[in-house]
């Protein structure tokens, strides 16, 4: 549906964005939980939220930190982790670029998965008309929010959580609840898979780069099976392309 107001489409964004907090606001607390148990101050932790706004990222560099890998491999293993967004900016750019930058990179900053899943399908259809933007930028702000917030309550939890209890199991378990949902064709499984055995067996490699290693790993798997699949579609399609044109 097409919007009268910028008004009503940011709203209309909120709300559209609302019944996906709950399953956000888990692992926000988490994120806060475990950076306090690791020893960072409220302040860096708030700060590497507000850097990162990545949580899986984020995570991923908490742990990386826990375990003494250098600064290098945390920076890598993030990019690795968001390349992500580089698909979702080229996806949504041919509905966004006529925009000014002072909308363009705030809306960059902000983008989400849950954000890019909800928008998506409604930009591309149109059905969202003039004012687009300002309901992509009413789910955006919501997730922000809601991160941000949830993140900001996990600190203070953490604070209150004696120092006997070992929550050490608690992000590899949170990565499994985020990887297994992701896992739906051959070339996500594949990527799984062979991420998984690579970080097995390169966990004593120095300078714990066994998760860089296993995070391209992964991603190079996934590809590859993905061009293998696609592969006999076309090899099929060559004879009878080249039979209309005789």
């Amino acid at each position: 549906m097409s919007y009268r107001t910028a008004r009503e489409a940011f709203m209309q964004g909120v709300r559209a964005l609302i019944p996906l907090v709950p399953g956000v606001v888990p692992f926000g607390l988490l994120t806060g939980v475990m950076a306090i148990n690791m020893g960072l101050s409220p302040g860096t932790t708030m700060g590497m939220t507000l850097l990162f706004y990545s949580g899986s990222a984020q995570m991923v560099a908490l742990q990386l930190l826990h375990t003494g890998v250098v600064p290098l491999a945390i920076v890598i293993t993030a990019l690795v982790i968001n390349l992500r967004f580089i698909m979702y900016s080229a996806s949504l750019a041919p509905y966004l670029h006529h925009l000014s930058r002072r909308w363009t990179w705030p809306l960059s900053y902000i983008l989400s998965d849950q954000s890019y899943a909800l928008c998506s399908l409604k930009l591309s259809s149109g059905e969202l008309g003039r004012f687009a933007h300002h309901y992509y930028a009413g789910t955006a702000v919501a997730m922000w929010l809601s991160w941000q917030s949830s993140v900001l309550a996990g600190i203070y939890l953490g604070a209150s959580i004696p120092e006997t209890w070992s929550l050490s199991f608690a992000i590899p378990l949170s990565f499994l609840a985020l990887l297994v949902p992701g896992i739906r064709s051959a070339a996500t499984l594949g990527a799984a898979t062979i991420g998984g055995l690579l970080a097995v067996v390169a966990v004593n490699m120095p300078y714990n780069l066994g998760l860089v290693t296993a995070s391209i790993g992964g991603v190079m798997a996934g590809l590859l099976i993905e061009s293998i699949r696609k592969r006999p579609l076309t090899t099929a399609l060559t004879p009878d392309v080249e039979r209309e044109t005789q």
